[in-house]
């Protein structure tokens, strides 16, 4: 197993509103538009499962983004594995494609957080939309704004930072609605 690529970004202070997509699988719903532009985002990070890289190009015309390979990526190689990233308000964001087992960190990924003293683990993937905690470390999975995977959700996620805390959030492509379980 090859040792991954890791790379650090700060964001600027003024960054409040974080959009975060995952498994966009090469064709984001035509919804996901939409749904971006009524979050506004400073900023947007990709958890992975991009698909055709065009699909990069076209959420960098929204707002400066942020994004790692996943397992279907294999011509993303200028894209890191992790993505650790310093936020407004001394948040520090873990970005990996694969980092849940279930409801639980994997291990590697719990191990790898703590060393990088993340505050939140935001991972794709499963297509799961999920918020929890774990290992006293958030974890985050904004689902799948891509092609549907069997009964789930087309969502997307965001990440609302404030002096008073974070908010975390989903938002359902198809209607525009926040979405939870």
């Amino acid at each position: 197993m090859s040792t991954p690529v890791v790379q650090h970004v700060e964001l600027s202070n003024d960054v409040r509103r974080i959009a975060v997509v995952a498994d966009t699988h090469s064709a984001p719903h035509e919804g996901t538009a939409k749904a971006l532009a009524a979050i506004g985002p400073d900023a947007i990070f990709h958890a992975g499962d991009i698909g055709d890289l065009e699909v990069l190009d076209r959420l960098r015309e929204v707002a400066p983004l942020y994004a790692i390979r996943g397992n279907i990526d294999t011509r993303a190689d200028a894209l890191p594995d992790i993505l650790v990233i310093d936020a407004p308000n001394k948040m520090r964001v873990m970005i990996v494609h694969i980092g849940v087992y279930g409801p639980k960190l994997r291990a590697e990924v719990a191990t790898r957080a703590r060393a990088e003293r993340a505050h939140l683990v935001v991972c794709g993937h499963s297509h799961v939309p999920f918020i929890g905690i774990d290992k006293g470390i958030y974890v985050f999975n904004p689902g799948s704004c891509g092609p549907r995977r069997a009964q789930l959700p087309i969502v997307l996620g965001h990440i609302d930072l404030a002096p008073t805390g974070v908010k975390l959030g989903h938002v359902n492509c198809e209607t525009g609605a926040a979405w939870s379980p």
